[in-house]
C-alpha cells in the first residue's frame, strides 16, 4: 500500500529524488506501490499527455471524468478521440442538475464571488467528490502544474491530500511548451 511507504514525514525527500525523473519513470515508480489508482482528466488541452504516460504504464487505470457540461464541441471532439485511440476506462461524472437548470440560474443575476463559488461546487467539485467517494483511491495522478496558482506552487510532484490519497502530478515541474 503506498501510504505505508510513502508519508508526510518522507514526501519532501521523494519529491526530491523523482524531480528529474520523466513522468513515465514516477508514474511507474508511484504505481509499484499502489492498491487502487485513477487519473482524472478534464479533456482539456493538456489532457493528451496525462492519459499517455498513466496508460503507457498501465492500460486499464480508472479515468475519471467530471464534464461540466460546459465544454466546447472541439473538447467533445478530443475526449470521443482519446478515448477511442487509448481505449480508456473511462467513468462520467456529472452535475446532479441538468445544464438547462444550471444556466436558467446563471441567467436570473449575474454571477457574483459566491455565486461563482456555489456554481463551482455543483458543477466541477460535487462530481469530483463523488467520483472520489465511489473509487476509493490511494494513488490519484492529474495534470496540476507549479505556476497555475499559489495553492499549486505550494505542493510538489507528490502531494497527500486530506483524505490521505498520494497526489501525483507527473508534470508538476513542466510548461505549456514541455506538454506533448
Amino acid at each position: 500500500m503506498v501510504s505505508d511507504f510513502i508519508s508526510s514525514k518522507n514526501i519532501a525527500l521523494f519529491n526530491e529524488n523523482l524531480r528529474h525523473e520523466s513522468p513515465e519513470d514516477i508514474i511507474q515508480f508511484v504505481l509499484q506501490y499502489a492498491e487502487k489508482s485513477v487519473v482524472t482528466t478534464s479533456f482539456g488541452a493538456h489532457s493528451a499527455a496525462i492519459l499517455y504516460a498513466t496508460t503507457n504504464v498501465k492500460a486499464d487505470i480508472q479515468v475519471i471524468w467530471c464534464d461540466t457540461h460546459y465544454n466546447t464541441k472541439a473538447t467533445y471532439r478530443h475526449a470521443d478521440k482519446l478515448i477511442e485511440e487509448l481505449g480508456l476506462n473511462v467513468e462520467v461524472f456529472s452535475p446532479l442538475q441538468s445544464t438547462a437548470v444550471l444556466k436558467s440560474k446563471e441567467e436570473l443575476k449575474k454571477l457574483n464571488q459566491d455565486d461563482y463559488n456555489k456554481f463551482a461546487e455543483t458543477v466541477k467539485l460535487e462530481p469530483f467528490k463523488r467520483a472520489m467517494k465511489k473509487h476509493k483511491p490511494d494513488v490519484w495522478f492529474t495534470t496540476v502544474r507549479r505556476k497555475q496558482s499559489s495553492y499549486r506552487d505550494s505542493i510538489d510532484i507528490l502531494s497527500l491530500t486530506g483524505d490521505g490519497i498520494l497526489k501525483v502530478s507527473p508534470f508538476y515541474y513542466y510548461d505549456d511548451t514541455q506538454i506533448r
